[in-house]
């Protein structure tokens, strides 16, 4: 265990997994036209599964074990899997998940910060 993970258990781990997953959504809707692009995306409880695991797994190889393509709804002729209305939801669900993390990591470290100055 290291010291990060002791001062921001699970949240920490978290915040990068959520972090990642924004990035890849964001990429998969910047190419909702391109065509033969494949939609991807994060299983995320599984990667925050390994990486928080006894192991004490790394975020980026837990990301990339919980990768995969999403299936879509509807397929394009063109072969893009990208269903933009379907990425821009759970872009904003992520958006407010990673938010709702990074205001309990900002608690914890104005907590931890009051300890040390003795207030």
């Amino acid at each position: 265990m290291s010291l990060e993970d002791g001062l921001f258990g699970i949240h920490g781990k978290a915040l990068a997994l959520r972090s990642q997953r924004l990035s890849l959504l964001a990429s998969n809707i910047a190419n909702a036209s391109t065509p033969g692009y494949k939609a991807r995306d994060i299983d995320f409880d599984a990667a925050l599964k390994e990486a928080t695991g006894a192991a004490g797994g790394s975020v980026s190889k837990a990301v990339d074990d919980a990768m995969g393509y999403r299936v879509p709804l509807q397929p394009s002729l063109d072969g893009n899997t990208v269903e933009l209305s379907t990425e821009q939801t759970l872009f904003a669900e992520n958006a407010v998940k990673y938010r709702t993390t990074l205001s309990f990591l900002e608690g914890r470290l104005n907590t931890i910060t009051r300890a040390l100055k003795g207030e």
